[in-house]
């Protein structure tokens, strides 16, 4: 049987709505950014990817019009985009925003190739998975080249390979003695999650600042504290191992106070990036291997958690919140069919 005549699995389902509603908000998002970007290199790097976001847009349009779908609504300029809005971010900003949302993607693709099984699902996907690629390496030779590229902490080359020569290697709690120094593995991770944690507070900030409703406005604001005390928590560790906590030289955004953007794409968008950042710290309690790195990860996991719930809450409140396709509900078309 060929892929023409398979249906869609859940997982690839699953995939290409998941794929469509962030596309449809990065439209938005490299809309504004190109209206008043400047400088010709990074306006480059904008263009490139909103074309790629609609190009995307359209090859997923294809796929659900062809498995006879109903295209979700997304995010459209129309909507959830005003032009006439102030410039709300810089140049470095925009720049490092994508730089940061092409990582996330990265993982994303990643995630979608493997839960696919059908050939035309995958190969749309692995060629996403390359495009943005490309953007992530583009994007980065632009920051290198301005250096804007903020590197992970360094260390001294080790001079011999080593084992761990007791439990204590694991122990990140001692009430007598020294902690062990952070390996190059926990290093990273710590180095990572400021760095998308630094986005988040910006972002969460800029929403607020531009946000006429004053429920999200808070909401955001509590985003842009939780985003604070873990960078915080991260950069306190890394300095206590003698090392610099990375710093990024502008990631600034403006004093406008009109909303460019829609509150329903505001909250989505904190959304994607909370399950991205819960993601991270589960990949990074997993790795590291003292068990107070481990600890904070989980405990920081569950406040990104709440925050993710609650914010959810306020797009059901407000009709903001699209379903993804799900199943049908039995039991309830059990109780509400017509009886003849």
């Amino acid at each position: 049987m060929t892929h023409n005549h398979m249906k869609l699995t859940s997982s690839e389902l699953s995939s290409i709505w998941t794929s469509y509603m962030n596309d449809s908000l990065s439209a938005c998002i490299l809309s504004h950014f190109l209206k008043y970007v400047e400088d010709e290199e990074i306006r480059s790097i904008v263009q490139f990817s909103y074309d790629l976001s609609s190009t995307h847009l359209e090859k997923l349009t294809d796929i659900f019009l062809a498995e006879d779908l109903p295209v979700p609504a997304g995010f459209t300029e129309e909507e959830d985009l005003n032009l006439n809005a102030p410039r709300l971010y810089t140049d470095i900003f925009m720049l490092s925003y994508i730089n940061h949302m092409a990582k996330v993607g990265l993982l994303a693709y990643s995630s979608f190739i493997a839960m696919s099984a059908r050939e035309d699902i995958r190969s749309y996907f692995m060629e996403g998975l390359q495009e943005t690629s490309d953007l992530y390496d583009n994007s980065s030779n632009v920051l290198l080249s301005k250096g804007l590229f903020v590197r992970a902490p360094y260390v001294a080359y080790p001079t011999k390979t080593d084992y761990a020569d007791s439990k204590k290697y694991f122990n990140g709690y001692t009430l007598l003695g020294s902690q062990r120094p952070l390996n190059t593995i926990e290093i990273s991770h710590l180095f990572m999650n400021i760095q998308t944690n630094v986005i988040g507070n910006k972002l969460a900030l800029s929403f607020a600042q531009t946000s006429p409703n004053e429920e999200v406005q808070k909401w955001l604001l509590r985003g842009a504290d939780i985003s604070k005390k873990h960078i915080n928590i991260f950069t306190k560790l890394l300095i206590d191992n003698d090392l610099h906590a990375p710093a990024p030289s502008d990631v600034s955004i403006t004093d406008s106070t009109k909303a460019p953007f829609s509150d329903k794409l505001i909250l989505f968008h904190m959304g994607l990036l909370s399950g991205a950042g819960a993601g991270n710290y589960a990949t990074a309690a997993a790795a590291s291997q003292r068990n107070d790195l481990m600890v904070n990860y989980e405990r920081l996991s569950v406040e990104i958690a709440r925050y993710a719930k609650d914010g959810g809450d306020i797009m059901v409140r407000n009709g903001w919140l699209e379903e993804p396709p799900g199943t049908i509900d039995k039991h309830k078309l059990a109780k509400t069919k017509k009886t003849k």
